[in-house]
């Protein structure tokens, strides 16, 4: 095997699909199928599902992608050692997190101090966040999800409460703040499983004995959103992470004891390498 068939290999896996993938590495469609299909012949492994949109990887492939993923970040720390990307001038960093919120005072903080950095920003629910940091996927992230995987490095950098976000024609629009006990029967719009405000939540329905009424589960911030500003049911936010939206109003829970602890983490292994340590210095400071 080659290289050059690991690597396109590795694209496709990590982009998802070969139309993309060639994108990515600037060649034809047909020249990367023939590299993976080159691979797969020449270890007798079937290491991608190929479907109608895209593939996915067979068992043997997550493996390998592991290993990839490992080869390919080792060989892009090389070249921008040698390149000189580890002096002030800029770099590339990919960033993982649970909303935009929190990281983007960073990240403008860390491109005034490197004037050509450049950045990709992935949002998703924190467990998935922290999959993108253990998969080579992003190199920092920001996750409410506490970094006790010995692979992981983290610090804790603030902690926000959390509160209702519901539409202004809510009767709570009106509250300065609502109390626990007032949540019993009430409907709600939740986000899926994996969402640490959702684990918060209802750690703390749980510590009142609270029962609601989940309406409708939907996997992204902006769906949630939209359905509370439609009336759908209630929502719940951090207090950092509300934003604006004339729509919503924010209404603190008064005894909501637990709170949402926001850690900016990588792994271990490359919290030394120079963008790395500045953005998770940075965290602390912003």
């Amino acid at each position: 095997m080659s290289i050059t068939q690991l690597k396109a290999f590795h694209i496709v896996a990590q982009s998802g699909g070969f139309s993309q993938a060639a994108r990515d590495m600037a060649i034809s469609q047909s020249t990367l199928s023939t590299h993976v299909r080159e691979l797969e012949a020449i270890s007798g492994v079937n290491l991608l599902e190929r479907k109608a949109r895209g593939v996915s990887l067979s068992p043997q492939g997550e493996r390998l992608f592991e290993i990839t993923a490992r080869l390919f970040q080792a060989e892009n720390e090389a070249k921008a050692l040698l390149r000189g990307e580890v002096d002030a001038a800029g770099g590339h960093l990919r960033v993982a997190a649970d909303g935009p919120i929190l990281p983007l005072p960073i990240l403008s903080r860390l491109k005034a101090e490197r004037p050509q950095l450049t950045f990709s920003l992935s949002v998703d629910n924190s467990a998935r966040v922290v999959e993108q940091i253990i998969d080579y996927r992003a190199d920092v992230a920001i996750t409410a999800r506490a970094p006790d995987d010995p692979r992981l490095y983290g610090i804790k950098f603030l902690s926000m409460r959390i509160g209702l976000c519901v539409s202004v024609s809510h009767p709570f629009a009106q509250r300065d703040g609502v109390f626990m006990v007032e949540l019993e029967g009430i409907s709600f719009v939740m986000r899926e499983r994996g969402s640490r405000t959702r684990e918060i939540f209802e750690k703390n329905l749980a510590d009142h004995g609270i029962s609601i009424q989940r309406v409708v589960e939907i996997s992204s911030r902006e769906g949630v959103r939209e359905a509370i500003a439609n009336g759908v049911g209630c929502g719940v936010v951090a207090d950092l992470e509300f934003g604006h939206d004339a729509r919503l109003c924010f209404v603190p829970l008064r005894d909501a004891s637990e709170l949402i602890d926001e850690y900016a983490i990588c792994l271990a292994e490359r919290r030394h390498l120079p963008l790395v340590r500045s953005f998770i210095e940075l965290s602390a400071r912003v």
